[in-house]
């Protein structure tokens, strides 16, 4: 089968490699679209902290939000799954450890996760083999560019999560990437306020058109009690800013990284009497994120500005948009183009 791979920073190609035959426990699934998300691009240029950490090494199949069909089982598996429409969660934990057995497998220490930790191979190939546990399956309302969103989806719905909002809170996103985009659009299916911060005139200009009640410079954020901020961004210094904006005795919650440490005062965050969560993996929140998505309450295919093959994956991880691609954070991926 074909398969993206990149052997280096900066370095990869579309290569041939032996198709995957599911394991006991294990299913195949013929991928039907994959996202490509800043984690690829991280592993793309090098700067990936897992690399230099030794959870993870070149050569990597990337590719981590995804959806596709089942088409074969491994031995145990029940054989009702061949043909489904399915996602699955990135995190894959050892099922043996505390952390495992208290529904924490997303921070397993021994953890794999599809695409990015352990060598596990991602899904930007024409077949992915995982355990048919980290299956999620997809109803007929959720299409292809959606079901490629639920991963993110679940990261952004755990975040509005952790937020603890109510109906007429007023909440400040920072940042219009997809994940900020996404618990924007989840915090307002929730009937609260919200208010987003951007740098680029294409992600302010495309936020416009989502119906936010704002859409800001951070030089032009309005004075006004904001029960939650959710810092969904990469900048060093917004995590102290959040901290600065939020009303006391209310949360931040913190689900971007920033490629540099960022630092806020603690003294601060005591005396506001603030609560700060931090957010890893959408585990917990897949199932959430696809009945919202067959719902209708949120939906995020606006979001994806143009798909491709996987020939061009390269270069979008390079910087490249297609022609005629629309104003949106996403680009996916057809493997089968």
């Amino acid at each position: 089968m074909r398969a993206f791979v990149v052997s280096g920073p900066r370095q990869s190609s579309v290569q041939e490699v032996e198709p995957p035959r599911p394991e006991a426990g294990q299913v195949v699934v013929e991928v039907a679209r994959v996202g490509v998300c800043g984690t690829d691009i991280e592993f793309f240029t090098g700067e990936m902290a897992y690399l230099h950490q030794g959870h993870a090494r070149y050569p990597m199949r990337l590719g981590h939000e995804w959806c596709g069909a089942v088409s074969a089982v491994g031995d145990g598996v029940d054989p009702a799954w061949l043909g489904r429409r399915v996602t699955g969660d990135t995190m894959l934990g050892c099922g043996r450890c505390q952390r495992c057995l208290t529904g924490r497998q997303h921070v397993c220490e021994e953890r794999l996760e599809i695409g990015i930790r352990g060598g596990f191979p991602g899904a930007l190939a024409e077949q992915l083999a995982l355990p048919v546990t980290a299956l999620h399956a997809l109803p007929d309302g959720v299409d292809d560019a959606a079901g490629a969103l639920v991963e993110p989806g679940g990261n952004a719905l755990r975040t509005v999560r952790a937020a603890a909002l109510s109906s007429g809170d007023r909440v400040l996103v920072l940042g219009p990437g997809t994940i900020g985009l996404l618990a924007s659009l989840f915090a307002v299916a929730q009937g609260a306020e919200v208010h987003l911060v951007g740098r680029s005139p294409r992600s302010l200009g495309f936020a416009r058109t989502l119906g936010f009640r704002g859409v800001w410079r951070a030089d032009e954020i309005p004075r006004l009690a904001w029960d939650a901020v959710i810092d969904a961004s990469n900048a060093e210094g917004l995590p102290a800013l959040a901290l600065e904006l939020v009303e006391p005795g209310k949360r931040i919650v913190y689900v971007g990284l920033a490629g540099t440490p960022s630092l806020i005062d603690t003294r601060t965050l005591a005396l506001k009497d603030v609560t700060a969560v931090g957010i890893l993996s959408a585990s917990a929140g897949l199932a959430g994120t696809i009945e919202h998505y067959a719902a209708g309450d949120v939906n995020p295919r606006p979001l994806v500005a143009a798909t491709v093959g996987l020939e061009q994956v390269g270069e979008v991880l390079s910087g490249w948009r297609p022609d005629g691609a629309g104003l949106g954070p996403k680009i996916q991926v057809d493997p089968r183009q």
